[in-house]
C-alpha cells in the first residue's frame, strides 16, 4: 500500500485476515474513486454480524480498517449475514 493510498486488494486482504470476520463467506470491495484510493464502497458478509445491529456491524469493520480509515474519504459497506446475502441476491 503507498502511503496516503489504499487499494481494494489491500482492503479485502486486511479484511479476509481479520480475525473478527473470520467467518467471512463474500466480499466485494470497488475502488470508486478512479484509481486514488480514496473512496471505496463494500458488500461484506459474515456470519459473525448475526444478531448484531448495524451500528456494531459498521462499528466491527471500522475496527479492522482502522489505519486505512485515516486516509480514506467515503467509505461505503454494506454489512449483511449469509441470509440477508441469499435473500438480496434472489430478489
Amino acid at each position: 500500500m503507498t502511503i496516503g493510498m489504499s487499494s481494494t486488494e489491500h482492503i479485502e486482504e486486511k479484511l479476509k485476515s481479520s480475525p473478527e470476520l473470520a467467518e467471512l463467506t463474500h466480499l466485494e470491495v470497488v475502488d470508486m474513486s478512479d484509481g486514488c484510493g480514496a473512496k471505496f464502497q463494500t458488500v461484506i458478509v459474515s456470519s459473525k454480524f448475526e444478531g448484531l445491529p448495524l451500528l456494531q456491524r459498521h462499528r466491527l469493520v471500522n475496527k479492522v480498517l482502522e489505519e486505512e480509515l485515516k486516509v480514506i474519504h467515503a467509505f461505503q459497506m454494506k454489512t449483511l449475514t449469509p441470509e440477508q446475502w441469499e435473500k438480496a441476491k434472489s430478489s
